[in-house]
């Protein structure tokens, strides 16, 4: 029973001037520099229940380029952590779930645009993998990811079917204890924690 509540789980994982001067064009062309001069960037990601420092990949470049500029905007903080499945996966990234007004739209926010599907062999859903959640193959045949939104893997095995089918940038290189904690916090029937779990801010870590 539990292996078919995963599965199900899994199959809703969504994300949901042209005149410019030179100086307006050398800020940019700085900005894309800072923003791919680390190949594999590392955050630590600053909860309410613990810090997970994680590692970006280089070989998805797409998410690791858009999670760079997100942080950069601050804008995860205040952030909720608005569906939580023990023995499956912790999600984030949805600025809805700042507003407890908007409960009812949580797992729906992001910007008005997705990355495209970076599928690399080698990086698969191990516990503390980041991968980005997305709308489902119906609405979305090319598997695009939501602008904002990602999930962190809290037991690999139930996740493994999802390879190949949800983008993976990035993994938990220290701190799985807190995707532990998290993961044990009560939910309601629709996986919104009782208690708020929130991103207070996420800050480079400069090695």
């Amino acid at each position: 029973m539990k292996r078919i509540v995963l599965m199900l789980a899994a199959a809703v994982l969504v994300a949901s001037c042209a005149c410019r001067n030179e100086s307006d064009q050398s800020a940019e062309t700085q900005t894309e520099m800072e923003n791919t001069q680390i190949s594999e960037p590392v955050f630590d990601i600053v909860t309410s229940h613990g810090t997970m420092r994680v590692k970006l990949y280089d070989k998805t470049p797409k998410h690791r380029d858009n999670f760079v500029k997100l942080v950069k905007e601050k804008y995860y903080d205040g952030i909720r952590f608005h569906r939580v499945i023990e023995g499956f996966m912790i999600q984030t990234g949805d600025p809805f779930s700042r507003d407890t007004t908007m409960v009812d739209r949580w797992g729906q926010g992001g910007p008005d645009y997705t990355v495209p599907a970076e599928f690399v062999n080698e990086y698969w859903h191990k516990k503390g993998a980041l991968a980005a959640a997305r709308k489902g193959d119906m609405a979305n045949p090319t598997k695009a990811s939501s602008g904002s939104q990602f999930y962190i893997v809290h037991d690999e095995n139930a996740c493994l079917h999802l390879d190949g089918q949800y983008s993976i940038f990035g993994e938990v290189i220290d701190g799985l204890n807190v995707i532990d904690k998290i993961a044990i916090v009560p939910t309601d029937m629709y996986d919104r924690p009782y208690e708020d779990v929130i991103i207070q801010t996420i800050v480079p870590v400069e090695e």
